[in-house]
């Protein structure tokens, strides 16, 4: 999850699409050049140690965009594939 944020912060498209499961990965990513990220807090996870094959990451990450702050919460759901973690989908 980190690693993703790190990848939005540096709108690292390439590094995103990679760590994107290859069942819900969009054909393609744009992000918008105008939104700064300002911080990220992990609040929870399930799952995701040596032993695991899926885990979730619930998060807040903080964000300015055209002079006002913002906030993204998720809940999302990971996967492993060929041995990585990959971003499936957040949870409704």
């Amino acid at each position: 999850m980190r690693s993703r944020y790190a990848a939005f912060v540096a709108q690292d498209t390439a590094y995103l699409l990679r760590t994107w499961s290859a069942g819900t990965r969009p054909a393609e990513l744009t992000l918008d050049r105008g939104m700064r990220w300002t911080g990220l807090d992990v609040l929870g996870s399930t799952g995701g140690s040596a032993f695991h094959t899926e885990g979730t990451v619930e998060f807040t990450a903080h964000y300015r965009v055209g002079g006002a702050d913002g906030e993204q919460h998720e809940n999302s759901r990971f996967v492993r594939e060929d041995g990585l973690w990959v971003y499936v989908d957040a949870i409704q």
